[in-house]
């Protein structure tokens, strides 16, 4: 329990889907003058280096945005926050969900990080410190129950569990339609795994027989390494903002292109 660190897998190929939807949602949500807020359930520390021991061990990074960031524009929301990142804290630096989101959201908008893990959350504290930004060392799933509705009520949510959990399978289709009840002009965004035994299928399943109206978006990958049991990720989205589904769909080609070779 609570033993996943991502920064083995920072800026890997599922990293370039979660991240460049993300950045997309909070792009657009920024366009009105009209404040937001912005609850993480499962923050992480923020901020990776991708030249450390952890990423070179798996190599991940190199398979992905290293190897891959020619397919964002200079337009890109995503290429924005990884220039803001770099800039700050040095070319290696890869930003987390919660530093795409700082660099992406304004000084009237409100950030909710949690993170359980005592030593992410120490490091979140130091890579996510800001005025606008709370933190909280809690269980990412209550949380944002306690916080919906937030204020204010436009506004995003990222649920990205380490999976660690086999349950989260079972409770988060639940835990989604219960938020929705309480938040439902929130743009909620649930980022799973897929992994080569298919366990995502009846979660998936459920979610979009509670959510039909949702738009769900997989892309695949080689594992990897040998024996690497994910082979792709999942992005279900619901109230996605208009021109997601078009964005999402060109993400779609560019990693069947690659997967081609």
């Amino acid at each position: 329990m609570l033993s996943y660190q991502h920064s083995f897998h920072a800026g890997n190929l599922a990293d370039v889907q979660k991240h460049a939807i993300l950045a997309f949602v909070l792009d657009y949500m920024t366009c009105k003058d009209k404040p937001i807020s912005y609850i993480e359930s499962h923050a992480g520390r923020g901020l990776y280096d991708l030249n450390d021991a952890d990423a070179n061990k798996t190599g991940e990074a190199a398979q992905g945005i290293l190897k891959v960031a020619d397919w964002f524009d200079d337009t890109s929301p995503y290429l924005r926050a990884l220039a803001a990142t770099k800039d700050a804290h040095g070319d290696n630096a890869y930003p987390g969900s919660p530093l795409i989101a700082q660099a992406l959201l304004r000084a009237n908008d409100s950030l909710h990080l949690a993170e359980l893990h005592p030593g992410e959350y120490a490091a979140l504290r130091d890579n996510a410190r800001s005025h606008t930004t709370k933190i909280y060392q809690q269980d990412g799933l209550e949380l944002i129950q306690s916080l919906a509705p937030p204020t204010p009520r436009r506004g995003v949510l990222l649920i990205d569990p380490p999976w660690e959990i086999k349950s989260d399978y079972q409770t988060i289709p639940t835990t989604l339609a219960k938020l929705h009840r309480k938040w439902n002009v929130g743009v909620l965004m649930l980022w799973y795994p897929i992994l080569t035994d298919g366990r995502h299928k009846p979660m998936l399943a459920a979610l979009s027989q509670n959510f039909p109206d949702a738009l769900c978006h997989e892309v695949t990958f080689p594992p990897a390494r040998k024996g690497h049991g994910m082979v792709g990720s999942g992005m279900f989205v619901v109230n996605p903002p208009w021109g997601l589904g078009d964005f999402a769909k060109d993400l779609t080609k560019r990693f069947k292109k690659m997967s081609k070779g």
